[in-house]
């Protein structure tokens, strides 16, 4: 199965790489729009600010093919860390910019009085409803951060987890068929593995109606 890992000048990507050969997939580093619309799976990998991270998405063409070609037409589309922050409607990092828009809500800047930011480090991620995601992982298990910023979701159903620091952080969102993750599952070991193989499988069953995606309102 061809997995497309979007290449727009920031981010992981060997890792993310090997991690999805690793879970069984085919990925594929790649910034042609041709190769996202094709593939079975697209996961939006990212390190950095969210301006530049917008900036880079919008001048590689990138943006309208994945919101309209990807996740519009049902493809399982998975963000990681700054990859998960982009899907939002706008962020302040670097700059005020919108962003994908396909997850209503702002990233911000984590302001937590005597704690350490960024956030970095192993960290309990609580589940707050099930999706196919998660299966197979128990609420409370542990996987690795590295993030200054967080997504301040306006919709609570679109939050799946989230992770204790000072107070209760958005670590997980998914509408439909797109999903997105503050932390780091390919540096997560096992859970981590897990969790990339079950996103794998959610492209297999995509037909499903529950993962179908709907635009956010407003």
């Amino acid at each position: 199965m061809r997995v497309a890992i979007v290449d727009y000048g920031m981010g992981n990507l060997d890792s993310v790489s090997r991690a999805v050969e690793e879970c069984g997939g085919r990925p594929l580093v790649t910034s042609d729009p041709r190769d996202l619309t094709a593939a079975a799976a697209v996961i939006l990998p990212g390190v950095g600010a969210f301006a530049k991270g917008m900036q880079n998405i919008r001048e590689r063409g990138l943006d309208e093919i994945l919101v309209d070609d990807v996740a519009r037409n049902g493809v399982p589309f998975l963000g990681l860390c700054l990859g998960m922050q982009l899907l939002a409607t706008e962020g302040s990092e670097g700059d005020h910019s919108p962003g994908l828009g396909l997850v209503r809500g702002r990233v911000e800047r984590i302001n937590v009085p005597g704690l350490r930011v960024p956030h970095i480090g192993w960290n309990e991620v609580h589940q707050t409803r099930e999706h196919p995601l998660f299966r197979s992982i128990p609420s409370g298990a542990d996987f690795y951060f590295v993030h200054s910023y967080v997504l301040r979701c306006k919709d609570p159903d679109d939050v799946i987890a989230t992770v204790p620091y000072g107070e209760d952080l958005v670590a997980g969102v998914a509408r439909g068929t797109v999903a997105g993750l503050q932390f780091h599952p390919e540096k997560s070991q096992r859970m981590g593995f897990q969790l990339l193989r079950n996103f794998l499988e959610s492209a297999v069953r995509k037909t499903e109606p529950e993962l179908t995606f709907s635009a956010p309102r407003g």
